[in-house]
């Protein structure tokens, strides 16, 4: 189970292990208040995506596109925060305002499909 929650919001037990998932710390935000296990800059997008993205929802499919395409070329930056998701509960944390566009909520899709590939793959469906 994958989660998404910003970075202001208060941490709670139910999320299980949270992750930071930006390149850039969340402006105010102090580092103990996140209660993260790391912060893995290395899984956000990279800075030219993320500046021309702008989170402006008419890009948010080719946003989409691009971030799973440098995604697909850094498996190592992920592959830790899939494991931990077949463990228990992850959140990735997130510092944007808007809570349906940003780089956590496409990293959790991502994740997700990656998670039933391989269930499939492993129960013989693919």
């Amino acid at each position: 189970m994958i989660k998404t929650k910003r970075a202001y919001e208060t941490p709670a037990k139910q999320d299980g292990s949270r992750y930071l998932v930006e390149r850039l710390w969340p402006r105010g935000v102090k580092k103990s208040s996140l209660k993260i296990e790391a912060c893995l800059k290395e899984v956000a997008p990279s800075a030219d995506l993320r500046r021309w993205f702008n989170h402006d929802p008419a890009k948010w499919q080719e946003f989409r596109r691009n971030y799973f395409a440098e995604l697909d070329a850094h498996p190592n930056a992920w592959a830790p925060l899939l494991d931990a998701a077949r463990r228990g509960p992850v959140t990735l944390v997130y510092g944007a305002r808007d809570p349906e566009h940003n780089n956590a909520i496409a990293l959790a899709s991502y994740l997700e499909s990656h998670m039933r590939t391989k269930a499939a793959v492993h129960h013989g469906r693919a």
